[in-house]
């Protein structure tokens, strides 16, 4: 099982939305609106934010945006996941899945969540993300390095995301996936361009389609 982070294990673009603001603020920028971070989420942070704030210094983005991370995490206002989904995961392992995250996100937005006592701590084989692989979503080689170190065929994996790169980066690497509705921030026809194996309206639906995904391929 492989795993995206954001508005799939946990809900962040509303917050994500807050924090970015707060960044700009620190900058005397202007805010940007929701329509322009819901149009430009699931982009590279840095990418997205040239087109939330045009003109913007990169380099002091990245400074302040430090800062505000650590304040929001510190305050648990950033990657909370609801125990329903950490019980999903924990039905998973007892059915003998491994679990992992593949992640867009950087190193440094990965940190907390990779520490030793953080809930996932246990629960995770492993989690890759922009610190540890060389290409990002929505190209399918975001997958390599995760089907090299394990040495799985991309059909013995599923990985579950939210957005149209997310399938796109799994279509073209050959894994099955599904779509996580819960954001509300897409709809089914957003992914008509790709395939979907299976849509879940909530995280822990998870557990039920993996069955199913599984029972079908196994049926006569």
């Amino acid at each position: 099982m492989v795993i995206d982070v954001d508005d799939t294990l946990c809900l962040t673009e509303a917050v994500c939305f807050e924090l970015e603001n707060e960044v700009l603020s620190r900058l005397g920028r202007r805010p940007m609106s929701r329509a322009v971070h819901l149009s430009t989420w699931g982009m590279p942070l840095l990418d997205a934010m040239r087109e939330r704030s045009p003109g913007m210094d990169p380099a002091a983005f990245t400074a302040a945006y430090r800062l505000v991370l650590r304040d929001y995490v510190r305050a648990g206002r950033l990657d909370v996941i609801a125990e329903e989904n950490l019980a999903a995961l924990d039905v998973l392992l007892a059915e003998g899945r491994r679990l992992m995250l593949l992640t867009s996100r950087t190193e440094e937005e990965m940190e907390h969540l990779l520490a030793p006592e953080h809930a996932l701590a246990g629960r995770l084989t492993a989690a890759y993300h922009a610190g540890n692989t060389l290409f990002r979503k929505p190209d399918p080689r975001a997958f390599d390095v995760l089907l090299a170190d394990t040495g799985l065929r991309p059909d013995e994996c599923v990985y579950v995301g939210d957005s149209p790169g997310d399938a796109q980066a799994a279509n073209g690497a050959g894994l099955p996936f599904i779509a996580c509705m819960q954001s509300g921030i897409r709809q089914a026809h957003d992914f008509a361009d790709h395939r979907v194996d299976a849509f879940i309206d909530t995280f822990p639906d998870l557990v039920g389609a993996v069955a199913s995904l599984e029972a079908a391929l196994h049926r006569p």
